[in-house]
């Protein structure tokens, strides 16, 4: 038998940033994404030699222990999939378990995309079919989070592994205690089509550590540095400006706000924007579009555009000079799916 799933990554269209203690927790944080049509993919396949195999064939990575109730946390890239095994026994299942688990991301690592998170929920999706565990939707996407960022101590906000869970158009709200609202979206084909057509989605071929970037907004706020913490609260009510304009059908306005948020975003942390992203976006403004963000914490990986009409195409053409390469994507309604085959 192999047990199997997929969770797709997001772009987070405004309000990012705010999702991270701890300013959600003074303030509260409001987000708005979007997931697409790109995916983490976890398969298990149970053994009977009392053995725990995890794989990464993207980088020809294999690592092999006993099965034990507990893997040691080593610093290395199998800690995710250790972490999550850890937790599920501890939680759930109370004794080893044996089988080979692989794990596949069709964007690379530190793109901006909410890859990490995105693969925990995908993980934990996957011993959820083959375990019968009892998680639903946020149940999942809670415990996805206090596994990266309570059991492996990684920096990150809470938007990725909701975002992964749910699926489709939402708007969240995260406050103190880790309580998390997400509020589905109903957006018209046709307004999805359209945002589909206009946003233009480029990966500079570059990665970032986001958890460097994140801890530097994390200590702005602990400081209490105005500037920074009024560049959030712009950010946040970006997000009900952007949702607005979605739901009204106003999507030229879109590139304007996100245009009007490249400002702020670098206010938040040093490191957000580098001399390529500042390239990067000058381009695709000369080119046509209105408006665009970095996705993720920034310093590498993806950036969106918004450009109106047809200036897609021109924008593409533009971009293709700087190195790195647009993405095809479509948006997506569906979150975390889990299936086994015999």
């Amino acid at each position: 038998m192999i047990i199997r799933s997929k969770a797709p990554f997001r772009l987070g269209l405004a309000g990012g940033g705010t999702d991270v203690s701890p300013y959600s927790d003074i303030y509260g944080g409001c987000i708005l994404n979007a997931t697409i049509s790109l995916y983490a993919y976890a398969n298990i396949e149970p053994r009977d030699d009392n053995k725990i195999v995890f794989r990464i064939p993207q980088t020809n990575e294999e690592y092999c222990f006993d099965s034990v109730e507990q893997l040691p946390i080593l610093n290395d890239k199998a800690d995710l999939m250790k972490g999550i095994y850890n937790r599920v026994v501890k939680d759930f299942i109370k004794k080893p378990l044996s089988f080979t688990l692989t794990c596949a991301l069709e964007v690379p690592f530190g793109s901006g995309l909410g890859t990490s998170s995105t693969l925990a929920v995908a993980i934990l999706g996957v011993y959820t079919e083959w375990l019968a565990l009892p998680l639903g939707e946020y149940d999942l996407a809670y415990l996805a989070y206090l596994i990266e960022r309570t059991d492996l101590k990684q920096a990150g906000g809470k938007q990725d592994q909701y975002a992964a869970a749910f699926g489709g158009f939402n708007f969240m709200e995260f406050y103190a205690d880790d309580r998390v609202i997400v509020n589905p979206l109903r957006i018209r084909n046709e307004t999805i089509n359209e945002l589909s057509n206009n946003m233009l989605l480029y990966y500079t071929n570059t990665g970032r550590n986001s958890g460097d970037i994140i801890e530097k907004q994390q200590q702005n706020v602990k400081n209490e540095k105005a500037k920074s913490i009024e560049a959030m609260h712009q950010i946040k009510n970006q997000s009900y400006e952007i949702k607005e304009a979605i739901l009204k059908g106003n999507l030229d306005e879109i590139g304007h706000i996100l245009h009007r948020g490249w400002i702020f975003k670098k206010e938040m942390a040093d490191g957000i924007s580098t001399p390529l992203f500042e390239d990067i976006y000058k381009t695709a403004i000369d080119a046509g579009a209105l408006g665009g963000k970095i996705s993720g914490a920034g310093g590498g990986g993806y950036v969106f555009f918004y450009c109106p009409a047809n200036t897609r195409f021109g924008v593409a053409k533009a971009l293709e000079k700087l190195g790195g390469k647009v993405q095809p994507y479509s948006f997506t309604k569906k979150g975390l799916e889990t299936w086994h085959i015999k």
